[in-house]
């Protein structure tokens, strides 16, 4: 099965592993983090949009509860890594930024476009042992993504 016919990533799914690119130029590979530590992983559209900007700053405030639930944040879109670090460096992020500029990890994860063509707003929430916890899909939404994203890591 090829990454684009992959169907979406569903809550109780195992996530899909992967490796990527950062801002930084460094990678990020998700099996780093098994059994440590839980990942929020959202995909948005593009840098210094106006909903995205909101969303990407809604993380970097809630930033330190997501610390203290030992847990990692991780923006994705397919802007370039020097497009992201200006990215965070005007918005003070603290999490890293994936550049996925072949949406591969978007595919991979079956990330929907909204309205059939733009890159879409989805978040997921995946626990230490790699299971997805919360899918939470709102294009025109920011500020809920991270209440939900909260809301599923402090469930019991």
């Amino acid at each position: 099965m090829t990454a684009s016919s992959m169907p979406a990533v569903a809550v109780g799914d195992k996530a899909p592993p992967f490796t990527a690119t950062l801002q930084d130029g460094g990678t990020f590979d998700s099996a780093s983090l098994s059994g440590r530590k839980s990942l929020v992983l959202f995909f948005y559209p593009k840098d210094n949009t106006p909903v995205c900007t909101q969303q990407a700053c809604a993380f970097r405030d809630a930033y330190e509860q997501f610390l203290k639930a030992d847990v990692e944040v991780i923006g994705v879109s397919s802007d370039s890594p020097a497009s992201h670090r200006r990215f965070a460096e005007k918005h003070r992020l603290p999490f890293p930024i994936i550049s996925d500029p072949d949406s591969a990890l978007r595919k991979l994860f079956g990330v929907p476009r909204a309205w059939g063509i733009f890159p879409g707003r989805v978040t997921y929430v995946i626990d230490k042992e790699g299971v997805v916890r919360l899918v939470y899909n709102a294009t025109l939404a920011a500020e809920p993504h991270v209440r939900k994203a909260l809301d599923a890591i402090m469930k019991p």
